[in-house]
């Protein structure tokens, strides 16, 4: 029988895998049916092409989640000033269909002077661009903010000639806050702005509308650790100065405004931290009217920046 032959290849020896053990059981045929369009080399596992994709998208889910990704500014007062203010923007979407004023006329022409590209999408998409915002129609993509490096801030100092001047944050975490720091350092000649790499506001959107586009011109520096880059700053030679309601030094006799000088400003609610103040050699009181308990700390940076700048001209006349 059949089943009871010794022939060579008509049994299987106990333990081996299930199947044919001789010829190829159909296998040959199925191996020339086709199997498609070759995937794209972004889509073949393995491929350097599909890893080099695969960082760039985790990169880019990391800077989303940091809020450095490119984001849009929505609303038509807000594109129109952001324009103005030569913010580098991207693209500028405008919703289909809609009706155009002056602002959205000036918008389209800033954007095309600039050689920015110009998108009509529909509304429903530019809800979703800029998360159901309220954009009336307009919406200015910037890209993501290029920091310098903290060194490049003190290098640049040296390289205008003038006594360095520089801007540290400690904990500002308003956008607000921030780009209006940004526009009173370049207003009264700083020469950087150094923020923290945690709980800091970064330049998003709004703070470089804020800026009023300051920020495209003043180079803005992250430290991995404040403290440290202050001490490093205190070894090259610069004074480091904090501004603290309770300061030890009043701004009308502050003498050291036209020496290498670093203005650290405070949180918006608690003002320096304690190792950053320990840092400091000196801290910095603005006199106030009574009743009134503090400034903002844009407000406050406007008026410490102001003096130093005032001192700072008088002694070059000098």
């Amino acid at each position: 029988m059949a089943g009871n032959s010794k022939r060579r290849g008509a049994t299987r020896n106990p333990g081996t895998k299930k199947g044919a053990v001789k010829g190829s059981g159909g296998q040959r045929r199925k191996s020339l049916e086709g199997k498609g369009p070759t995937p794209r080399a972004e889509m073949r596992p393995g491929h350097p092409a599909q890893r080099r994709a695969m960082a760039a998208a985790k990169a880019a889910e990391r800077r989303d989640k940091k809020g450095e990704g490119p984001e849009i500014i929505a609303g038509r007062n807000p594109v129109v000033e952001a324009l103005r203010a030569d913010v580098p923007g991207t693209t500028l979407y405008v919703a289909l269909n809609i009706e155009a004023d002056d602002r959205v006329t000036e918008a389209v022409r800033l954007a095309a002077d600039r050689g920015i590209s110009i998108m009509e999408v529909p509304r429903d998409e530019l809800d979703r661009k800029t998360n159901r915002a309220v954009h009336q129609g307009l919406g200015l993509q910037v890209p993501p903010f290029e920091y310098a490096h903290p060194d490049d801030l003190l290098q640049a100092a040296r390289d205008s000639g003038e006594p360095p001047l520089l801007v540290a944050l400690d904990g500002v975490t308003d956008p607000r806050n921030l780009g209006a720091v940004v526009r009173s350092a370049a207003a009264f000649g700083a020469h950087g702005v150094l923020l923290p790499g945690r709980r800091s506001a970064g330049m998003t959107a709004v703070a470089w509308r804020t800026s009023a586009g300051t920020a495209a011109k003043l180079p803005i520096a992250v430290a991995t650790n404040l403290t440290r880059q202050l001490k490093s700053w205190a070894g090259e030679g610069l004074m480091i100065a904090g501004l603290d309601a309770d300061g030890s030094v009043d701004i009308d006799t502050m003498d050291i405004a036209t020496d290498p000088l670093v203005v650290v400003l405070g949180s918006e609610g608690r003002g320096l931290s304690r190792l950053v103040r320990e840092t400091c050699d000196f801290t910095v009181s603005i006199p106030m009217a009574a009743g009134v308990e503090s400034l903002n700390a844009s407000v406050a940076a406007a008026v410490l920046l102001a003096e130093v700048a005032r001192r700072r001209r008088i002694a070059g006349r000098v």
